[in-house]
């Protein structure tokens, strides 16, 4: 799910322009890559597929810890893996600053949303609902472009009527449907940090990825970091080795080398190739949960409830 346009290996001494306008229209077509790149940009993606699909039954398991901590946490940890590689001498300050905002809300607001979800909905769920995430950065691009595509309308709706196969005649509707609107804002955070952070790498392409990629992880441990301090317990706060385990899987692997993976592999494939593996951890994550670390699920309404967010998708990415 990555926004990045440029690759990561490429070395250049020019310096981005001093002037950032993620407001001014823009293209946002991914270029289309030689075939021989494409095929060298599949196994990175995979791997960071399974390394996410792993990611959801693991963050059920660490009960008893909150939702802004676990995310703190992983953020902290992510920024570390990055700190080293910061390059900063040939960022300017508004362009430094973008980053910094972008990773607060594509990262921090995303995952202060999304961690609390799990409170709230069982992983397979949290995976399921997280499918519109498309359809969210095909209306935020219409937004910026000042533009309107009607399709991504009528997904929007059709999505919401899968989520709602879900929540009517739950067990707990109230706590569904607040995990749902949480997965969503957790989408909406996501998705507008990719359409301004592709924006920013359209404006500047001779920026390299990982020269400041530790800012847009700074930005979100800025934002997750008050609210653990706000919210978690400290005196009573407890960490067995296991929760440790899963931390430091969360926060270096599926957060720190899974997002920069996902970066350099997303800009050697076309947009259609990206789609797809966009949506490969859904049926992954939720085969995950069920399977390895054996939720239990309504299964008709699992079915429907997602086959109608699956058609929201291809309503809306469908030419």
């Amino acid at each position: 799910m990555s926004p990045s346009t440029m690759s990561v290996g490429e070395d250049t001494d020019s310096h981005p322009p001093d002037s950032v306008d993620l407001t001014r229209p823009q293209n946002f077509a991914l270029p289309t890559p030689p075939r021989c790149a494409a095929i060298g940009a599949m196994p990175l993606l995979l791997l960071v597929t399974l390394f996410w699909a792993f990611s959801f039954g693991l963050i059920k398991r660490l009960t008893g810890l909150d939702g802004a901590f676990i995310s703190a946490a992983r953020l902290g940890l992510a920024l570390l893996v990055f700190l080293p590689l910061v390059r900063l001498r040939g960022l300017a300050p508004r362009t430094r600053f973008a980053l910094t905002g972008i990773g607060a809300v594509q990262f921090g607001l995303m995952y202060l949303a999304y961690n609390e979800s799990f409170r709230f909905l069982p992983s397979y769920a949290v995976a399921l609902f997280t499918l519109t995430t498309p359809v969210l950065v095909t209306l935020l691009a219409d937004a910026f472009d000042r533009t309107l595509r009607p399709r991504a309308l009528v997904a929007s709706l059709i999505a919401v009527a899968g989520a709602a196969c879900l929540v009517v005649k739950s067990s707990a509707p109230g706590g569904t449907l607040i995990g749902f609107a949480l997965v969503q804002l957790a989408n909406l955070a996501f998705a507008l940090g990719q359409v301004l952070y592709r924006r920013l790498r359209l404006q500047q392409p001779d920026l390299r990825d990982r020269d400041g990629f530790a800012l847009l992880y700074f930005g979100a441990f800025a934002v997750t970091l008050p609210a653990t301090l706000v919210r978690t317990n400290f005196a009573t706060l407890s960490l067995t080795p296991v929760n440790l385990g899963i931390l430091l899987y969360l926060g270096v692997i599926a957060s720190g080398v899974g997002f920069f993976l996902w970066n350099v592999g997303a800009t050697r494939v076309n947009a259609g190739t990206l789609a797809v593996m966009n949506n490969a951890k859904i049926p992954l994550g939720i085969a995950v949960s069920l399977l390895v670390f054996g939720e239990a699920a309504d299964w008709p309404r699992l079915l429907v409830g997602g086959a109608l967010l699956a058609l929201a998708v291809w309503y809306a990415e469908r030419k």
